[in-house]
């Protein structure tokens, strides 16, 4: 991608272990154990008008994700939640991207890594919608990823682990070498799971059919679009679905911090057209993450 700034280049800040250090200080060694083994959570996390959306329900996630993983946090939730707040007005970003994290550092080489230290951060930076208006305008095309989500005694499915995101990096670059934005991705019992890194919905006759998040996170937005969505006497349905099910779903869409609302027109061979239920929703989730109550200091 001409024109992007690596992410290791960037000037400004980043909350790193209790303190804000010039963002090119940011660093951990290369035998860190979270790169070599997986040991790492984070969260990704949207401020809208100067509030970061739903910041205690991320760090509550966040402290569940490293507990999974058996790390424990070195800052209280509270001092989390003033790291982000604290990053976004150093960098002085009004509307972006929240990025904490949370690895095992580099005292232990092994599998086994008990007295490692477990390092926090916090970095922001602007960030547009994950998709381009003119995608999000007309549906974006998705392909059918070729991995599938694991079940819940396979790995830490409820966790926002890194290493769960494997796949999902594989199935986006597949498809997207394919022509696709993203991909849709199967459970492994064969069920409609999620996108790459949304959740996903379908209407039918004006109810909202949802996969069941019992192998693949339950997103903040997801809740936040059914709550929206049951305000409004909307139906929705939480279930197994098939994929075959998809020739008689009319409308569909993706929910995520970063991908928001985002109307889906194609899924391999089932076709889509984003409908009027999808842009009230996108107009309603758009609504309330600007209309939050600001996150003081």
């Amino acid at each position: 991608m001409s024109g992007v700034i690596p992410f290791d280049q960037r000037d400004g800040v980043i909350w790193h272990d209790g303190k804000l250090v010039p963002w090119k200080d940011a660093k951990t060694h290369v035998l860190t154990h979270g790169l070599h083994y997986g040991s790492c959570v984070f969260e990704g996390q949207r401020i809208y008008g100067g509030t970061i959306y739903k910041l205690k329900e991320h760090t509550d996630r966040l402290f569940m994700s490293a507990e999974t993983l058996g790390m424990k946090m070195p800052f209280s939730k509270e001092a989390i939640n003033q790291a982000c707040i604290d990053v976004c007005k150093a960098q002085g970003i009004a509307d972006g991207y929240v990025r904490p994290v949370v690895f095992r550092g580099s005292e232990m080489m092994a599998v086994s890594a008990q007295h490692s230290t477990i390092h926090v951060a916090v970095a922001a930076w602007p960030w547009p919608s994950y998709f381009s208006p003119a995608e999000k305008l007309k549906g974006i095309r998705l392909d059918f990823a070729k991995w599938k989500r694991p079940s819940a005694d396979t790995e830490p499915v409820h966790a926002k682990a890194a290493g769960l995101y494997m796949i999902c990096t594989l199935s986006k670059h597949e498809a997207e070498a394919k022509g696709y934005a993203d991909a849709l991705m199967l459970d492994y019992r064969g069920y409609i799971a999620e996108a790459t890194g949304a959740n996903v919905f379908f209407v039918q006759d004006g109810v909202l059919h949802t996969p069941i998040p019992d192998c693949f996170l339950n997103g903040l937005t997801r809740q936040s679009v059914i709550a929206i969505a049951k305000s409004r006497q909307i139906k929705v349905v939480e279930r197994h679905i098939k994929p075959e099910e998809m020739t008689g779903f009319s409308e569909c869409f993706l929910t995520g911090s970063a991908a928001e609302v985002t109307p889906v027109s194609e899924i391999g061979p089932y076709r889509f057209k984003p409908g009027a239920l999808t842009e009230m929703l996108m107009t309603a989730y758009a609504d309330e993450v600007r209309g939050v109550v600001p996150v003081t200091a």
